[in-house]
C-alpha cells in the first residue's frame, strides 16, 4: 500500500505578521529555539506546537514541485529505486504535460545535481541558446529602436531548446542506472495521451493567455473550446501530438528530439513566424556543466547557479554583506531587517547589471564579487537609518525583464543525493505557439537579452552590452537552483520561479531557516520583500506590518505592496528526517514523500 505525505498550506489562515509596531532594530520574541544558530550549528526540525505551519514530513525521500501529480511521478521513481536524479527527469517530463505555462521540452534551464557518494555537486546548463544567424540588432529596426515585439512575439524569440538535451546528459552520468530513459518518461506519455482533468492552476493560467494561444490554429486546437474560449475547471486536456514527441524521445534519445521529424516541424514554426533557426542550430546544441559558484553563510556551504545565471553570485555577494550584521536580533522582516536586506540587493542588482552575461562569451570577476574583502567594503556604505538612492549607488543599465512563469522542483532521495532544478519557458506559456504536429510549446526565451543598451523594454527595464544578443549565445538569467550544506551534509534544497526576483526569494528562504530557525512551510508562507536596484523601489508582499511600512518610507524607501513574489519548492534535512514544502502562492504544488 503506498503512503504518500502531502503538505498544502493555507496562507491566509496561517499567516502572521512577523513584526509590527517595533522600534527600529528591535526583534520580536519567538521564543526559545528561535535564534540564530552559531556558526555550523545543525538547525533543529522546529516542528511543534508554536509553529505557523507545518512541512511534508518524509524518512526515505521527498520531490516538491509545483503540481501534485508531477510530485507523486517522482516519488514513484524513487520506490522503484531510481535516485534523486532519475525522479527528477520523471517529475521534468511530467511537468511538461501537467504544468504547460511553465513545464516544457521546448525551453531550458538549469539543475544542481549533488551526489552524497562522493559528495559532489554539480551545475548543468541547458539553457537556451541563440541560433548563429542572430546578429546584435536582432531585436532592432531599422533605425535602430528597440521593437518589443519581435523579442516576445515573433520566432526570433525563439532559443533552441535546452531541457531534453540536459535532462538526457542528467540521466547519463548521474542517474542511478536501474532505469532508463525510457522508463523516466513513460508516466508523462501516458498522461499526455490519456488526457488530465484540467486543475486550479491551469484553469486560473489559460484566460490570462487565451488571446495569444488563438492567434495560432495549432495552440487553439489543444488549450481552446473553438475560436477563443479556455479549456475550463473539469475539462480535460488531451495532448496527443506531445505524447508522439514524447515517444520519439523514449525510443531514439536526442536524435529524437534534435534531428528527424520533431526538429524539423520545430524549426518550420519558429521560420514561419519569422525565426532563424535551422536544423544545423537543433542538432548542434549542447549541454554545458559548470563549476557552481560557492560561498559560506554562518558555517553553511551555500551552492548555486554559476553564470550565465546571475542567481549564485549575487547570493552569495548578498549573504556574505549580510553575515557581517545581527539579522536574527533584528528580528525577522523588522524594519531594520528589511531595510538592510533591501540595501544589500542593490549592490548586487547593479554588479548584475554590469558585469553578468554568458560565461562562454563574457569574462566575469566572480570570484571578486562573491570575495569577503568586497563585502565588507559594501557593508561599510550601508547607511543603518537611511536608504541610499540607487542613483548614488552607481549609474548602469539593468539587465532586462524576465518573466516569472518559471517552475521549480527540488528532489531528495534516501542515499543523500540531491537535484534543485528551475526551467522556463519565459513568458506563461511562452511564445503562446505550440510546433504543429509536436505538441511542444515554443518558448520566447531570447527577450532575455538586452536588445539595445540603456533602451527600456516593455516593461520599463534597460540592459547592459554583457547581455546582447549573438550567435549561439545563452541570455542572462536570475534563475537559481540552491542547495546549502553543514558540515559537509545536505541540509536545503530550495528554489523559485520569479525572473528578476529569484534571487532575492532564494535568499529569503536561506535566511528564513538559519537566522529566523524556521521550519520549511514557514519559511515558504513568510512575506518577501524585493529591490533589484532600478528601479529604485522596494517591493513587498501581502502581510508585512503596516507599522513596518511606515518606518521603512520615513528611511527613504519607496515602498511597493504587491500580492504575491515567487513560488518556491523547498526541502529541509534536519534530525534524521525529510521535511518539505511547496509553495501556496500558486495552486497545485505538493511536497510529496515516503
Amino acid at each position: 500500500m503506498k503512503c504518500y505525505f502531502a503538505a498544502r498550506v493555507a496562507v491566509a489562515l496561517l499567516i502572521l505578521p512577523a513584526a509590527t509596531s517595533l522600534a527600529l532594530g528591535q526583534a520580536p520574541d519567538r521564543g526559545a529555539g528561535r535564534r540564530a544558530a552559531t556558526a555550523g550549528e545543525p538547525t533543529p526540525p522546529i516542528i511543534s506546537a508554536r509553529a505557523r505551519a507545518l512541512p511534508a514530513v518524509a524518512r526515505h525521500g521527498m520531490v516538491v514541485s509545483q503540481e501534485a501529480r508531477a510530485s507523486r511521478i517522482g516519488v514513484d521513481i524513487l520506490r522503484k529505486g531510481g535516485n534523486a536524479v532519475d525522479a527528477a527527469i520523471a517529475t521534468g517530463f511530467a511537468l511538461a504535460v501537467t504544468l504547460p505555462r511553465a513545464g516544457n521540452i521546448g525551453g531550458g534551464g538549469f539543475m544542481l545535481v549533488h551526489l552524497a557518494a562522493n559528495k559532489k555537486t554539480i551545475a548543468i546548463d541547458y539553457r537556451e541558446v541563440a541560433p548563429a544567424d542572430t546578429p546584435r540588432d536582432v531585436f532592432l529596426d531599422e533605425s535602430g529602436n528597440f521593437v518589443p515585439s519581435r523579442s516576445q512575439s515573433s520566432g526570433l524569440a525563439v532559443g533552441v531548446p535546452g531541457t531534453v538535451a540536459g535532462f538526457e546528459l542528467a540521466h547519463r552520468k548521474y542517474g542511478s542506472g536501474k532505469l532508463s530513459l525510457a522508463d523516466l518518461i513513460a508516466p508523462a506519455i501516458r498522461l499526455a495521451r490519456e488526457g488530465i482533468d484540467v486543475d486550479e492552476d491551469i484553469a486560473d493560467s489559460l484566460p490570462m493567455i487565451a488571446r495569444r494561444l488563438a492567434r495560432y490554429p495549432s495552440s487553439r486546437a489543444i488549450f481552446l473550446k473553438g475560436e477563443a474560449e479556455p479549456l475550463a475547471y473539469g475539462d480535460r486536456l488531451v495532448q496527443e501530438d506531445l505524447a508522439r514527441s514524447l515517444e520519439r524521445i523514449s525510443a531514439t534519445g536526442l536524435s529524437g528530439f534534435y534531428q528527424g521529424e520533431t526538429a524539423e516541424k520545430f524549426v518550420a514554426a519558429v521560420r514561419a513566424h519569422g525565426g532563424r533557426m535551422t536544423l544545423e542550430d537543433m542538432r548542434t546544441y549542447q549541454v554545458r556543466e559548470r563549476e557552481p559558484v560557492r560561498g559560506l553563510y554562518r558555517g553553511r556551504d551555500i551552492v548555486s547557479m554559476p553564470p550565465p545565471s546571475a542567481g549564485g553570485a549575487l547570493m552569495v555577494q548578498m549573504l556574505n554583506v549580510l553575515e557581517g550584521l545581527p539579522i536574527a536580533d533584528l528580528g525577522h522582516n523588522s524594519a531594520a531587517t528589511i531595510h538592510r536586506m533591501a540595501e544589500a540587493m542593490k549592490f548586487g542588482y547593479a554588479d548584475r547589471a554590469e558585469h553578468m552575461g554568458d560565461p562562454d562569451f563574457v569574462k566575469m570577476p566572480i570570484k571578486a564579487l562573491t570575495s569577503r574583502a568586497y563585502a565588507d567594503k559594501l557593508r561599510g556604505m550601508i547607511s543603518l537609518e537611511q536608504a541610499t538612492p540607487s542613483a548614488q549607488i552607481r549609474a548602469l543599465d539593468l539587465a532586462p525583464y524576465e518573466s516569472d512563469q518559471t517552475t521549480h522542483f527540488s528532489v531528495v532521495d534516501s542515499q543523500g543525493n540531491a537535484v534543485a532544478n528551475t526551467y522556463t519557458l519565459n513568458f506563461s506559456y511562452g511564445l503562446g505557439l505550440v510546433a504543429d504536429g509536436t505538441g511542444i510549446m515554443l518558448n520566447n526565451e531570447l527577450d532575455d537579452f538586452a536588445a539595445k543598451p540603456g533602451a527600456p523594454n516593455a516593461y520599463g527595464l534597460t540592459g547592459g552590452e554583457a547581455n546582447a544578443p549573438g550567435p549561439g549565445k545563452r541570455p542572462l538569467s536570475s534563475m537559481s537552483p540552491t542547495m546549502v550544506f553543514n558540515k559537509g551534509e545536505l541540509e536545503i534544497v530550495t528554489g523559485s520561479p520569479g525572473g528578476s526576483r529569484i534571487i532575492t526569494i532564494v535568499l529569503q528562504i536561506i535566511l528564513n531557516i538559519i537566522d529566523h530557525r524556521m521550519n520549511a512551510a514557514e519559511a515558504t508562507i513568510a512575506p518577501r520583500i524585493h529591490h533589484q536596484w532600478a528601479p529604485d523601489q522596494l517591493r513587498v508582499e501581502d502581510g508585512i506590518s503596516p507599522d513596518t511600512i511606515k518606518i521603512l518610507k520615513q528611511m527613504g524607501h519607496e515602498v511597493r505592496e504587491q500580492p504575491t513574489i515567487g513560488s518556491t519548492q523547498t526541502i529541509h534535512r534536519s534530525g534524521g528526517m525529510i521535511y518539505g514544502a511547496a509553495d501556496t502562492r500558486q495552486r497545485g504544488g505538493a511536497a510529496v514523500g515516503y
